[in-house]
């Protein structure tokens, strides 16, 4: 891993923010601080104490996080100390070069590109950033990408396909931008070119949602040959608060959605639409983002390894039947021909004779 000097990085001790259910957690990460403090001050021992609470601490972040409901993972996923693609970059990637610009209209900060080492191998990054401070969040759209921030991401792919570099994708993004000028632009072609460009490329692809996966802007960067999501991540085609504002005319049904939806990393592996879950350390990936990010290595590593060896078209033969199979779970067995005669034959016959029966 890269060496870790910036002092700006996510913070490995209690986080400042907490979510509603890590609040008694908070509260004693808090009494531990007090105590090594006091200790400190009066020179008196308190190590047995803190020794106790540490393990009931540990405890509570087992119970916790081991029963976590889909709405609380989306929460998670959403932890504004949870590390962005830019924290991964410095704490995986060496002699990172960013590349900037679609050629067309100009630079989407929402879509980082660049030439790195990672895991072993050189790669052509691409990831969200959504930006961690008022100022950063504002210049990148909170995550969500322009048009110009899909033809980048595409370009640089196509870039990386020539010089036969893999490509890394890091998911997090609550969805593409939803503005006027993102449609005036083309955000849906943006996307579907997308799909349809990243089907066929000449290159491993790997993609890791590491926060949020939401909807098209998601998709729009994850057509690959390996996807994995964080274990407490999630991946959806539309986020919560939309499908509740859909289904029930009301953002406050988002919980009752998120379970509705089957969008954990748990549940997109059983149904086999995701083909590797990434674990993080205890209470997740915010409070202890260098954990995290060795594990995003080794999986990144080992998976790129298995690429490599492919012959191209071995890569995209597999990559052509691993989307062709996505979702197959959900259809119904084929009727025989006569099955289906039987079918027709009812639908064809006239109300009448269906009420008489």
């Amino acid at each position: 891993m890269a060496s870790q000097s910036d002092s700006q990085s996510p913070s490995i001790a209690a986080p400042a923010y907490a979510l509603e259910f890590e609040k008694p957690i908070l509260k004693m990460e808090q009494e531990i601080e007090r105590l090594q403090s006091l200790q400190t001050s009066t020179g008196r021992d308190y190590s047995d104490v803190i020794a106790t609470i540490r393990e009931q601490l540990q405890t509570a972040l087992r119970q916790s996080y081991a029963n976590l409901t889909a709405w609380e993972k989306v929460l998670v996923a959403r932890h504004p100390r949870r590390p962005l693609t830019r924290d991964y970059i410095r704490m995986l990637a060496k002699d990172f070069c960013e590349l900037h610009g679609d050629k067309l209209f100009g630079d989407d900060n929402a879509i980082v590109c660049g030439f790195a080492r990672m895991a072993g191998h050189r790669v052509m990054l691409i990831g969200h950033q959504k930006g961690r401070d008022t100022r950063e969040k504002i210049e990148a759209n909170f995550g969500c990408a322009h048009p110009e921030g899909y033809r980048k991401a595409l370009q640089k792919m196509q870039l990386a396909a020539k010089f036969r570099v893999p490509v890394v994708c890091f998911i997090d993004t609550p969805g593409a931008y939803p503005g006027v000028g993102a449609e005036e632009r083309g955000i849906a072609r943006a996307i579907a070119v997308n799909l349809m460009e990243m089907s066929r490329l000449p290159t491993p692809i790997v993609a890791i949602v590491i926060g949020e996966g939401g909807s098209g802007g998601a998709l729009g960067i994850a057509v690959a040959d390996q996807v994995g999501v964080m274990e407490h991540a999630y991946y959806s085609v539309i986020s919560p608060e939309g499908c509740a504002a859909i289904l029930w005319k009301s953002g406050e049904q988002a919980a009752r959605a998120a379970e509705a939806l089957r969008l954990s990393a748990q549940d997109l592996r059983k149904l086999d639409l995701i083909d590797a879950i990434i674990p993080e350390p205890l209470g997740g990936a915010h409070r202890d983002p260098e954990a995290a990010a060795r594990n995003v290595e080794a999986w990144l590593g080992k998976t790129l390894r298995d690429l490599r060896r492919l012959k191209i078209e071995t890569l995209l033969r597999r990559r052509h039947e691993r989307l062709r199979k996505l979702g197959s779970q959900f259809v119904t067995a084929v009727p025989s021909p006569a099955e289906a005669g039987k079918v027709r034959a009812r639908r064809s016959r006239p109300l009448s004779a269906a009420h008489e029966e």
